[in-house]
Formats: C-alpha cells, structure tokens, sequence
C-alpha cells in the first residue's frame, strides 16, 4: 500500500468520526428524516416531495436495523465518496500528492460536515453533481465514450435522487457551446447517452404524470411559503460561506481554467460555473441547492496551486493553504453542528445571531437553529403516544392522525406499540390503511392558541381527553398536544375518505 493510498483511507477514516461525534446524543433525528425513513416501507417510483432513490436507501437501512448508526451512516458515506472522487479527479488532471492532501482537506473541513450530518437527499445529491462532472473530465481526458455512459447513469441516478441536478445540466449545456468543447455534441455516442438516461429515469416521470405532477405542486408551495424569504444578496454570501476555507482555492480554479495551458480543454467549466450559479440566483433558489457545484473546482484549484507554489518563496504558502480549511472549521465547528446542549446554546446566542443562525425559514428569529430545533421531542411524543395506544380498549382500532409528516414518521420510528401513524401532509396521504374498521383516534395536534380540537372533535366519541402534550421548549414541536378520543359515534373511515380525496386535489 503506497504513501499516498494511506493517506487517502486517513482522510476518510476522519470524515466518517466527524460525522458521527458532531451530533450530541440528546439530539433526536431530524424532522426530514423520519418522512424519508417511513418511504422505505412504502417503495415507488416518487413521492409529492423527493424522488424513489431515498425510499431504496430506506428500504436498506430498515434491513440492517433500522438503527440511528445506519442512519447516520449512509450520508456520511457519500461525504466520504465525494471526497474520495475529488481525489480522484487531481489524480487525472495530474495534480501532486500536494495537490490531493489540500483537495481533500478543503472537502473534509466545509459545510458538507453539515450537509452530510441528516439523512436527506443532499448528500447523495452532491455526490451525483461531482460524480457527473468527473465523468466528463473522464472523458474530455480519455476520449473514452464509455465516460458519457457513465455520465448518463450518474445523472439518472441524481435526477430520481433530487431534481436539483436539472440546474447542473442548465449551466452545462450553453457552457459547451460556448467553447471548443461543443464539438462533443457532434459525436453520436452523446445522444445514446442521453436516451440511456431518458429510459432510467423514465419510471419517474411516468409516475408524476400518472400522479397530475405532484412536483409542481411542491414547487408552487416552497416558492410561496420558503423561497419568498429568500434575499439574492444573501445566496451569494453563503456561497463563500459553504467552503470559506478553500475559498482562494475555488478562485484559483476559475483563474486557471482560463489561463493555465493544462486546463484549455476544461474552459467550459469556467462558463458553467458562472451559467450555473446564475440560473439559481435567477430563481431564487435555496443557498444549499448550489452546493454540489464547487467539489470540482475544489480539484482543479488544488491541482493549480499544487504546481503553482512548487518552487521558490511560493513553496512557503502550502502549509497555510492546508491549515486555513481548518482553521475556518474552527468558528464552524462553533455553531454549525448540534454538539451543545439546547441551554448552552442559548447562553451564547447572540453569537449564533451574528452569523443569521437563529433565523427559520418563516423569517423569524428563534432560541434554537431550525435545524436543532427540528431534532428535540421527537422521542418524548412517541413515547407519550405509546403510552396512551396501550391504554386504549382496542387499540388495533385506533388511528393516530397527525397535522404533520414529522410527528406522524418519528412516531413510527420510535413506536414499541407497532404504530402506523398517518397524516394528511406530505406523502403521509396515500399510506393510510381503511381496511381497519376505525373506533379510536389519537389525535397529534400542533400547538394552537386558543385550539378549538377537543371542543369541535369531542361530541362524535362517546369519552375524549387531552393526553400530554411535548414539554421541551427547545423543541419546535413544543406544546405540541395529544388528543385521545374514543369509542366513536360516526363512522371515521368515511371522514378519513373525504378528506383524502380533498387532500389528493391538490395538483388539479
């Protein structure tokens, strides 16, 4: 095993130990995670809000135990992949053992620590971006068509991961044809290429047509409700923001892909870069969403460097180039991650303001992250829910209905009573089960003000009560209240029916 192989499997041992040690053990799974936990146990080929590949991950994990250390797993291994293509890529474009070290550390200590902290679809999401743009590096360096194959699944593969790496191909196209490159869409082996990815990717469209395109509901209804708060200005600071210590290495990556001889078959890259991060200023898009496009330039800036600082003074500065990732990782490490508890993070809020921490996507500022705040309670409403399922007279006929997908998925992780919880949000809609003839219903209400559920629900049940409610007041479930009622006087399968059929209309 050579030097260089060593150092590689160091990299990657440590990218799989900090993403298991940045999360506090009080910290639950993340709101997210348990909707995309649940679509293991429900495979198709799409959902109102993600494609199938997270069900099929979920469908492995459920395998395996189904356990927290799974669920961890599976976005640290595609940290950990990407990083490895990276390396990867310097080795192709030439770059010194330097040059991989400092394209590894610059992957290694950036917001993909965060980004691969929760079992979302951005991990694999940003894995697919690199992958894809390696293969064509693959390629253009080659003149291998099998690489435009290998593209062609990659981007497949992503697009039924997360429709996010539509803008990659947005950003590429006009790219080539604005450089010498666009010779490639000459060659008739592009176009099999890209029948192969219709046909892989076919089985999802073919489900959202069949389904009246629950996509562009979901669309509609991010930009309304999320996208609206989202500030031009403010995308392109978190940019710098996402991998601040391999800042002056992404610099130099679009320095040398228009002035560095070794890279003139590579120029497109420059033009995609900026086409790319246009289309997603343009639309107003999330700042994450632009994530998976800097890895690459992340490899040919440190292939750039590598031979730019071989010699001379220069040579001084490369221990500075691999200490500042680390050094900015530092204040990162700080705010970044779930690895206080709740109060300690409230004694020094004002230093999570500073960065914009405490502010969710309604606008406002809160105690906690969002995303922390979205890890607490989940376990405290199973268990209560749990405790009341068992206490009921037939409880194998009682429905646990939630106002939303992440109370209705964290109870069923964490049930012991084998409760399907449903709700009328998200995907939660098409999994409930009526051949259960139902005469109980534990109802998981969100916190409301002067709430009118037990007095509009109680006259249809013959006894109902408030059960307990989350009492964590970190938790953005807080107050989050149960409702027990029973032996019911109407019949609750045909209520249910109604408001499904109401609920499915969305996208007509």
């Amino acid at each position: 095993m050579t030097k260089k192989t060593i150092i590689l499997i160091g990299f990657i041992i440590f990218k799989f130990v900090l993403q298991y040690v940045l999360v506090s053990p009080e910290y639950d799974l993340q709101r997210d995670e348990y909707l995309h936990l649940d679509q293991g146990h429900h495979l198709a080929w799409g959902y109102l809000s993600v494609p199938p590949v997270t069900s099929w991950i979920s469908y492995l994990i459920i395998l395996l135990g189904n356990s927290t250390f799974w669920v961890r797993f599976f976005p640290a291994l595609f940290g950990a992949l990407t990083l490895f293509i990276v390396w990867k890529t310097i080795e192709i474009l030439k770059g010194n053992l330097y040059a991989s070290i400092l394209g590894a550390t610059c992957i290694l200590f950036s917001s993909l620590l965060r980004i691969n902290m929760l079992y979302q679809p951005n991990s694999l999401d940003v894995l697919c971006w690199t992958a894809f743009y390696y293969s064509i590096i693959q390629y253009i360096t080659t003149e291998k068509s099998k690489w435009l194959f290998v593209a062609a699944i990659v981007f497949a593969f992503g697009f039924l991961n997360k429709y996010n790496i539509l803008f990659l191909l947005i950003g590429l196209l006009p790219a080539l044809l604005l450089s010498p490159q666009r010779k490639i869409l000459s060659h008739k082996e592009i176009y099999f290429a890209l029948v192969l990815g219709l046909v892989l990717i076919a089985p999802n469209l073919i489900w959202q047509y069949t389904n009246g395109f629950p996509v562009i509901h979901h669309m509609k209804e991010l930009s309304e409700t999320q996208l609206i708060n989202v500030n031009r200005l403010g995308f392109l600071k978190e940019q710098i923001l996402f991998f601040i210590g391999a800042f002056f290495v992404i610099v130099a990556a679009l320095y040398a892909l228009v002035f560095y001889k070794p890279f003139k078959n590579n120029l497109f890259f420059f033009y995609s870069f900026l086409f790319t991060l246009g289309v997603f200023i343009y639309f107003k898009a999330k700042a994450y969403y632009a994530i998976g496009l800097y890895p690459i330039y992340i490899a040919f800036g440190a292939v750039f460097l590598g031979q730019l600082l071989q010699s001379g003074w220069k040579r001084y500065l490369k221990p500075v180039l691999i200490l500042l990732p680390l050094l900015f990782f530092l204040p990162m490490y700080d705010i970044d991650f779930p690895n206080k508890s709740p109060e300690d993070i409230v004694k020094i809020s004002a230093h999570y303001k500073e960065f914009g921490k405490h502010r969710w996507e309604d606008g406002k500022d809160h105690e906690l992250p969002q995303d922390f705040a979205d890890m607490l309670g989940w376990k405290e409403l199973a268990r209560k829910t749990d405790s009341v399922y068992a206490l009921l007279p037939n409880p194998d006929k009682t429905i646990v209905l939630c106002d939303n997908y992440g109370q209705a998925g964290a109870i069923n992780y964490y049930t012991k009573r084998g409760i399907k919880a449903v709700s009328f949000n998200a995907d939660y809609v098409n999994w409930f089960n009526l051949d259960i003839v139902y005469k109980n219903l534990i109802r998981v209400k969100n916190h409301e003000e002067n709430s009118t559920e037990f007095q509009e629900t109680s006259p249809y049940f013959e006894s109902s009560k408030i059960a307990g409610e989350i009492t964590n007041r970190f938790a953005r479930e807080y107050k989050t209240t149960i409702f027990v009622f029973t032996n019911a006087k109407i019949n609750i399968n045909q209520r249910l029916e109604d408001e499904i059929k109401e609920n499915k209309n969305y996208s007509k």
